[in-house]
C-alpha cells in the first residue's frame, strides 16, 4: 500500500493548531503516514497518486463512545432524562438483542452507517448477550474499520429481561465472549461494566479479575447525571466520589496491585468533582465528551476546555442513541454550542472551544486512545476521509480553513464523503 493522496489538506497538530495545505500531498506508505508535502519528494514519485483535485482531505474521525444496538431507535423518546430514558427504551430494545437474528439485521443497519460515515475508528457497546456481541464485531471486522466494542456487564437495577442472571453468569459470560473474539484483527474486546448501578459488588470484582488476567482496556459511564451519581452514592456510600467505585476495583486506568496503567474511557464526567477530576488525570483516563447526548437527556455541560486546560485525556462521542446521529461533524458543532452555553452561564472563568479545539478532540484527541493516530504527521497511522465540499454549491474561493468549518456546520459528511481510508486501505463506501 503505497499511495499519495492529492488535495487540500487539513489536519491538527495541537489543540489549538489546525495545518492547511492547498493542493498539496499526503503520503502513505504500509498503512503509515510519511508527511504532507507541497511538492512531491523524489522518493515518492513512483507512487500511485490520487488526485482529488479541489476536494477536502483531512485525517478519518474517532467516536469515542456510542451504543450500536441503541442505532435501531435513534431518535426516539428525547423527552425523557437518563434514567428514564434507560428503563422506558434503551433496556427493552436491548432486551431484543437475545434474539441473533434481530442482532444481525439490526447490525447490518448499524455497521452500514458507520462505514459510510466519516468515522474511521469507534469504541462501542454492544449489549449483554454473547453471541450479538460476536455478530456486532464479525460485522465490523469486515467493514475495515477500527474498533473496540465491548459485551455489556449488568447484573442488578435494570429491568428483569435485560440484566443478567447474576454475577457468577455475567463473568462466565464474558470469559467465553472474550475466547471466541481474540482471532479479529481489526475489531477488539474491551470491557464494559455498563456503569456502576448496574454492576454488583460480586461482578465489578469479576471484572477486576478479567481486567488484570488479559489486561484488557475499559470503558464505561461516570458523572453523567445528578439522579445517578445520588444512586452511586447510595450503593457505594464509603467512597468519596463515583469514579472512586471504580477505582477500588481496579477499573479506573489503574492496577493497584500491579502498579501499572491501562487504557480507560468514561463517557460524559459532566459533573465531576475536583478530586474525581484529579484522578482522571493521575490515572491517564479518556473522557468522551457526548454533548449531543447531553443535551438530549438534560444531564448537563461539561466543562471539557477545563479538561483540556488542566491536561486530561478527552475525546469526542456520537453516544448514539441519547445522541441523534452517528455525524462527528453535529458532534463538533454541538461541543463547540455547549462550551458558550457553559462560559455564559455556568462559569465564565472557564472560556468555550474554538474550532480547532474542537477539531483536534475529533482526530488527534480521541486517536491518542488507539496510539499514534488522527493527524497526517510522519509516523502516525493513515487513516483518512475525502469531502467534496463543491455539493452545496457554494463559493469556495475562500480559505480552506473556512470551508473545513462550513463543511461541518453544513454536516456534509452526510452527503459529501467521497472516499475513506483506514490504516492505509481505501473502504468500499455504500456497497
Amino acid at each position: 500500500m503505497k499511495f499519495v493522496l492529492k488535495g487540500n489538506i487539513i489536519y491538527a497538530t495541537e489543540k489549538k493548531k489546525i495545518i492547511t495545505r492547498k493542493k498539496s500531498y499526503v503520503v502513505c506508505e504500509d498503512g503509515i503516514c510519511k508527511g504532507v508535502f507541497k511538492e512531491l519528494p523524489i522518493e515518492y514519485k513512483q507512487f500511485k497518486i490520487i488526485d482529488y483535485k479541489d476536494a477536502l482531505i483531512m485525517p478519518g474521525f474517532i467516536d469515542l463512545h456510542l451504543h450500536a444496538p441503541q442505532y435501531a431507535f435513534i431518535g426516539t423518546k428525547m423527552d425523557l432524562e437518563l434514567i428514564e430514558w434507560l428503563n422506558n427504551i434503551a433496556f427493552k430494545e436491548e432486551s431484543r438483542y437475545k434474539s441473533l437474528k434481530y442482532a444481525k439485521r439490526a447490525y447490518e443497519n448499524f455497521t452500514h452507517s458507520l462505514k459510510n460515515s466519516v468515522t474511521t475508528r469507534a469504541c462501542i457497546f454492544a449489549t449483554r448477550h454473547v453471541l450479538s456481541s460476536i455478530e456486532l464485531m464479525s460485522q465490523l471486522e469486515k467493514s475495515k474499520l477500527i474498533t473496540y466494542v465491548g459485551k455489556v456487564n449488568m447484573d442488578q437495577n435494570g429491568l428483569e429481561i435485560i440484566d443478567e442472571k447474576n454475577a457468577e453468569q455475567s463473568i462466565e459470560d464474558t470469559l467465553l465472549w472474550l475466547k471466541k473474539v481474540n482471532t479479529f484483527e481489526n475489531t477488539k474486546p474491551i470491557l464494559t461494566p455498563r456503569f456502576i448501578p448496574s454492576c454488583s459488588v460480586d461482578l465489578l470484582n469479576g471484572l477486576k479479575n478479567i481486567q488484570s488476567k488479559f489486561n484488557l482496556p475499559v470503558q464505561s459511564h461516570l458523572s453523567e447525571n445528578k439522579k445517578e451519581i445520588n444512586w452511586v452514592k447510595e450503593l457505594f456510600p464509603t467512597s468519596s466520589f463515583y469514579g472512586k467505585v471504580y477505582d477500588n476495583f481496579n477499573l479506573f486506568g489503574y492496577n493497584h496491585q500491579k502498579h501499572k496503567t491501562f487504557k480507560t474511557i468514561m463517557a460524559h464526567c459532566v459533573h465531576s468533582s475536583e478530586k474525581e477530576i484529579d484522578l482522571l488525570k493521575k490515572n491517564k483516563v479518556f473522557v468522551a465528551h457526548c454533548p449531543t447526548s447531553n443535551i438530549n437527556l438534560n444531564s448537563g455541560i461539561a466543562p471539557i476546555k477545563k479538561y483540556l486546560k488542566l491536561g486530561l485525556n478527552v475525546g469526542l462521542g456520537s453516544d448514539v442513541a441519547a445522541g441523534n446521529n452517528l455525524s462527528m461533524f453535529e458532534v463538533i458543532k454541538c461541543a463547540i454550542q455547549v462550551s458558550k452555553y457553559y462560559k455564559h452561564f455556568i462559569d465564565a472563568n472557564v472560556e468555550s472551544l474554538s474550532f480547532e479545539e474542537a477539531f483536534y478532540l475529533a482526530t488527534l484527541g480521541g486517536g491518542k486512545f488507539f496510539n499514534k493516530v488522527g493527524t497526517f504527521k510522519k509516523g502516525y497511522e493513515f487513516d483518512a476521509v475525502v469531502i467534496n465540499d463543491k455539493k452545496l454549491g457554494l463559493n469556495n474561493n475562500i480559505s480552506i480553513r473556512k470551508r473545513i468549518e462550513r463543511a461541518i456546520y453544513l454536516n456534509l459528511d452526510n452527503f459529501a464523503l467521497i472516499d475513506k481510508y483506514v490504516r492505509g486501505e481505501q473502504i468500499n463506501l455504500y456497497d
